[in-house]
């Protein structure tokens, strides 16, 4: 998030059916890496952005089919805030990147999990906001 603009940076990627879905940028953790590492280099190769973490906001696990295999997922997610950088969509997984208003970023976004992690972010920003 960039809190100076009031917008989060999301991915948009093709499904099977070719409707782009607007997500929040994950990857892989790389051996030795720790679950934050992950998050901010993942937000930096998927949307150009360099950024640090402000705290955990939680996790997801779901299942899904690729191949006629079902693939089970844990992914971390972390409040992020924007240090610099550029949107850059180079990263081949990702077709779109947008700077989206905070006030649209419940409704672009394609799945309830990662909705209800984006209420929680603005409940951790409400907090800090009112004790400064």
């Amino acid at each position: 998030m960039d809190p100076s603009r009031r917008h989060a940076v999301l991915i948009g990627r093709l499904d099977r059916h070719g409707h782009l879905l607007w997500s929040l940028p994950k990857g892989h953790i790389e051996t030795g890496e720790t679950t934050e590492q992950t998050a901010v280099r993942e937000v930096k190769e998927e949307t150009g952005i360099s950024a640090h973490v402000l705290r955990k906001l939680g996790t997801i696990d779901y299942w899904f089919v690729a191949e006629r295999h079902r693939v089970h997922k844990t992914v971390h997610h972390f409040l992020l805030e924007a240090d610099g950088g550029e949107l850059s969509d180079e990263d081949v997984e990702v077709t779109e990147v947008a700077w989206v208003p905070l006030a649209e970023l419940e409704s672009r976004l394609a799945y309830a999990d990662e909705r209800k992690l984006v209420r929680r972010a603005f409940e951790f920003l409400d907090a800090d906001q009112e004790a400064d």
